[in-house]
């Protein structure tokens, strides 16, 4: 059974391209007022008319989460302007490879303050308005969605950093579901395997094309498939918590 979201609001991080942006528009679509967050606000307020036209409300923040006051200051404004807070899509990151030798250590501090410290700053701020709309009609359950990678589940080759942070999601995910899960506040992580999106666009060059030819011609999944996914958790019935979800390319080695 799918549940519709009216009356409930959605905060998503990184909203501006690939998975939160699809994010967005399938929690809109399931008839949630969604607060769409990131740094390019030109393209949140191109999401924002979107959703909008197709008879959505939706609030455009720019705000980079890496930035505790800025991060506090997203989930207050959201809960200001749309009434309340009941899901949040922890999407923003980053995905910086290569070998730990000789590694740009910058690469390493832009992954730990986008991967880990945004995610937590955003969850902290966010979660009294989960656990009061969680005791509140019109659903009396809130979600917070994680989402992390294979790369948290199996550690790879010149991915060390990247899989210390999505390691280290999966652990607070299931972490804070423990604490809070008897007050109705499902806590979800989803894996993706390679999704085609901009994601790949940040890696150095040599690193860009090893990682393509890794893949070779296996069929990507798209941003869409992730936001199915993340959808199908946050209207499951308030009785069903999906705590975890591994989604890969079916020709994904």
């Amino acid at each position: 059974m799918t549940e519709r979201l009216d009356g409930t609001v959605a905060l998503v991080t990184g909203a501006s391209s690939g998975i939160g942006e699809a994010a967005a528009r399938e929690l809109a679509r399931h008839g949630a007022a969604v607060a769409i967050a990131a740094r390019r606000k030109e393209r949140l307020d191109a999401l924002a008319r979107e959703i909008e036209a197709a008879g959505g409300t939706a609030l455009a923040i720019e705000a980079d989460v890496t930035d505790e006051a800025q991060a506090r200051a997203l989930v207050a404004t959201t809960v200001e302007r749309l009434g309340r807070l009941d899901t949040v899509v922890n999407n923003a990151g980053q995905m910086l490879l290569g070998p730990i030798e000789d590694a740009p250590t910058q690469e390493w501090e832009r992954m730990i303050d986008l991967n880990v410290k945004g995610l937590l700053y955003v969850a902290h701020a966010a979660l009294p308005h989960l656990l009061a709309a969680a005791a509140d009609d019109p659903r009396r359950v809130a979600d917070i969605v994680n989402i992390s990678s294979v790369a948290g589940r199996i550690a790879g080759r010149n991915a060390g950093v990247y899989n210390l942070t999505k390691f280290g999601v999966g652990a607070f995910s299931e972490s804070l579901r423990q604490e809070v899960t008897q007050r109705h506040v499902r806590v979800s992580l989803v894996e993706p395997g390679a999704v085609a999106t901009e994601l790949t666009d940040h890696l150095r060059d040599g690193i860009r094309e090893a990682v393509e030819s890794r893949l070779g011609d296996v069929e990507a999944l798209e941003a869409a498939d992730i936001a199915d996914a993340i959808a199908y958790i946050v209207t499951r019935p308030r009785r069903v918590a999906v705590n975890e979800l591994l989604i890969r390319p079916t020709e994904q080695p």
